[in-house]
């Protein structure tokens, strides 16, 4: 086995579906970026949730908002849905796995926030129920997805966003919704704080 030929693949395949995703959902991006400011601006907040990589997704996401992504400025209002352990766990517990992030939705969003909502096969139960939640609440839902789009693209509202990468590998999934975090990050900045 040749493991050198073997991870060149995985950049060559990594490579081929950002091309492929660029086209594709950039104008998307933009879009998500500008309801996100649009909501900051109006003393909103942005709610994330995933589960496993898109939960460290959502996470990063966050992280990048309230601490700063790559220039100085003022915190942003984000919060991943998916670190509180005792809110997931005592939800979980005492209702249903399926209503972790729903709960919270309800708890914490109001009309004018947006979630983001990630999941790699877009048939995560608990996102597809923090999606109806945020509709019940008002709110935006910028979802990403991968493969067909799942039970998401079909759930997803006029006013939503919906930047599905359109392959069935996991990782390339993965790999590209990272680049979309990053790429939403440096937009909102830009709209902030300006840039050339």
């Amino acid at each position: 086995m040749d493991l050198i030929a073997r991870v060149n693949g995985h950049f060559l395949e990594s490579i081929a579906t950002k091309q492929q995703s660029m086209d594709a959902l950039s104008p998307g991006v933009a879009l998500a970026a500008e309801r996100m400011v649009a909501s900051l601006m109006n003393e909103g907040k942005i709610l994330a949730c995933g589960n496993g990589g898109s939960a460290a997704d959502a996470q990063h996401f966050a992280a990048e908002m309230v601490g700063r992504f790559e220039k100085e400025r003022p915190g942003l209002a984000a919060i991943s849905l998916a670190t509180d352990t005792s809110a997931l766990t005592a939800i979980g517990n005492d209702y249903d796995f399926d209503l972790i992030f729903s709960k919270q939705v309800r708890a914490l969003g109001q009309q004018g926030d947006v979630l983001l909502a990630i999941s790699t096969s877009g048939n995560s139960a608990n996102v597809i129920e923090a999606i109806y939640a945020a509709h019940e609440r008002g709110m935006t839902v910028i979802a990403f997805t991968g493969k067909d789009g799942g039970k998401i693209a079909d759930i997803l509202g006029a006013e939503d966003v919906h930047l599905n990468v359109p392959v069935s590998r996991t990782a390339r999934i993965q790999e590209v919704h990272l680049l979309l975090i990053h790429a939403m990050c440096d937009a909102i900045d830009c709209m902030l704080l300006g840039g050339e």
